[in-house]
């Protein structure tokens, strides 16, 4: 993983299937994310962590293509994305769960999911896609006619995972999943996540729960002030001496 320092010795390479080069965007004439360089090994989850205003959240909406950066490249298996549509880096297989929920209430569980493959060729390819999911999350299938509003906050958190994967994404962008859950809750969620990388899907979390993100994850990146300062695995990255200067406040050590 490149970008700020390493805490990754050597070993044999590992494919990407995201690539972010010196990447520069922001609001209104400020950069938030300043030359930012991180890659996601595929079949991994990479947790990205860092102080509120690190730049997390917007590095996840330039992936997405909410947000349009200044500068810099953003690849999906050598595909630039910057300057696409979200529209068409969804079809390229980008999808994203974002903080807040975003479930329709109204609607039934089954309803909120099949929403989810809509971009699919037709409605045997929604009913298998759903069938595939629900034998993922059996859980969820025991929901399927109940109005989402009626859920909990971490039943509808495992719901959005399940909406997010009738698409079969090559990449799955999960921004601060365990927001606003309890903590008895948060097992749950973590657990659905190494679920769905169990079943090959590469993920990139940003997680405020800096521990429980990088105990789960393959690969971890800790940014600080919009850029990356520490990346290496989730065990070294958690383990780093530094890592605790910087949640307590202090700036992380320049190498």
């Amino acid at each position: 993983m490149t970008g700020g320092s390493s805490v990754s010795g050597g070993g044999s390479a590992v494919r990407s299937v995201l690539k972010i080069d010196e990447l520069t965007a922001g609001y209104g004439g400020g950069d938030v994310l300043r030359g930012v360089r991180l890659e996601v090994p595929a079949g991994g989850i990479t947790c990205v962590v860092g102080p509120n205003g690190a730049g997390k959240s917007t590095l996840m909406r330039c992936v997405s293509g909410l947000l349009k950066p200044r500068l810099g490249s953003i690849t999906l298996h050598g595909e630039p994305l910057a300057g696409k549509s979200p529209r068409e880096i969804l079809r390229l297989g980008v999808v994203q769960v974002p903080q807040n929920h975003s479930l329709f209430r109204d609607m039934t569980v089954w309803e909120n999911i099949e929403l989810g493959g809509y971009i699919l060729p037709d409605r045997k390819a929604v009913t298998k896609r759903i069938d595939e999911v629900f034998g993922l999350f059996p859980q969820i299938a025991q929901w399927r006619g109940m109005k989402a509003g009626s859920l909990s906050g971490g039943q509808q958190r495992l719901v959005e995972f399940a909406r997010a994967l009738m698409l079969e994404p090559a990449l799955l962008l999960l921004d601060e999943p365990s927001m606003g859950l309890a903590p008895k809750i948060l097992r749950t969620v973590f657990d659905a996540v190494k679920q769905m990388n169990a079943g090959g899907t590469t993920i990139l979390l940003v997680e405020q729960n800096a521990r429980a993100g990088l105990r789960l994850s393959s690969h971890g990146v800790v940014m600080e002030n919009g850029q990356v300062r520490l990346s290496g695995t989730g065990r070294e990255v958690l383990e780093h001496p530094e890592i605790g200067a910087l949640y307590l406040g202090g700036a992380v050590r320049e190498s």
